[in-house]
């Protein structure tokens, strides 16, 4: 048996991959008062090493990769990149060499992200800024391949066609009937798989975690187009980044004290915590019928720091 087909039946490392992750109900007294009911369906709990959404659009890549024949992943991320992590840990888990492109300049010593990226076997390189704004385009990943020799190309944030299409199968897992399914949007490919896979009648809501992020729907528009899965049935708020990237308010740290005091769950605070209290929000305005049922996708555990 192959790595990867070990990695598909019992997981990454010491901890099996959970599917189909659970779903829980959120009692709060805001959501009684507006007749809304919240599920989270809880994709940080899919693995410790390649949680939520990270597997998710991961695992149809290195399912591609093998087929491919290929023997390294090369991928881009920012220095707290959980991106970034969950490669290096799954290309361990599966017999892949990795490669991480660094935005910016290195630093000594590594954070703890990069730290655990290299631990898992991971090769950092570094692109300054200007350079990094380029890595999509053939002259800078020519230069890669010159200079590291054959990879699979993943793109930063994992967000692509086969991503798409690995995002999909989440609104079948769902046990119960919903309205709408809500997400965290920073590449907008798991906003773009969350809508391919609804039935009709159903909405994919995206909140952006990044400030301008109105370019997001042309990327969601992209992506749904590469992977053959258009629809129409999805929106982004845009209102909600809170700083933008990254970047916390009082707010937000107060929602998440409170979220956690209430329900003892504590948010992982640059994806999940800015969506969350974007629903909250919507809730409280109006966005939701009386009787409708929202679905929020957890993608990322409280220790989860980078972007």
């Amino acid at each position: 048996m192959t790595n990867l087909a070990r990695m598909e039946l019992k997981g990454l490392g010491h901890a099996d991959v959970r599917l189909p992750s659970p779903l829980e109900e959120v009692d709060d007294e805001l959501l009684r008062e507006h007749g809304v009911r919240l599920l989270l369906k809880r994709d940080d709990l899919i693995s410790a090493e390649v949680p939520g959404n990270k597997w998710r659009k991961l695992h149809p890549n290195l399912r591609a990769a093998h087929g491919q024949g290929h023997s390294t992943l090369l991928t881009f991320g920012g220095a707290y990149s959980n991106h970034i992590r969950a490669v290096a840990a799954a290309g361990r888990a599966c017999g892949f060499s990795t490669i991480g492109i660094i935005r910016g300049e290195e630093h000594l010593p590594l954070n703890w992200s990069l730290t655990y990226a290299t631990q898992q076997g991971m090769r950092l390189e570094y692109l300054d800024r200007t350079t990094y704004r380029s890595k999509h385009t053939s002259a800078v990943v020519d230069g890669l391949r010159e200079r590291f020799g054959d990879f699979y190309l993943l793109p930063e944030g994992g967000s692509n066609a086969l991503a798409v299409r690995g995002c999909a199968p989440i609104a079948d897992e769902i046990d119960e009937d919903f309205d709408a399914l809500c997400c965290a949007c920073g590449t907008g490919g798991t906003l773009a798989g969350l809508a391919a896979g609804l039935a009709p009648g159903q909405e994919a809501i995206g909140f952006s975690v990044l400030k301008g992020g109105d370019f997001l729907t042309e990327e969601v528009r992209r992506l749904q187009e590469e992977a053959g899965a258009v629809t129409d049935n999805w929106s982004i708020e845009t209102g909600y980044h809170f700083g933008g990237f990254a970047k916390h308010s009082p707010g937000l740290a107060a929602f998440i004290e409170e979220f956690h005091a209430r329900h003892g769950m504590l948010l992982e605070r640059i994806y999940v915590a800015k969506m969350l209290a974007g629903v909250y929000d919507l809730v409280a305005r109006g966005r939701f019928r009386r009787g409708s049922t929202v679905v929020a996708l957890i993608t990322g555990p409280a220790e989860s720091l980078g972007g």
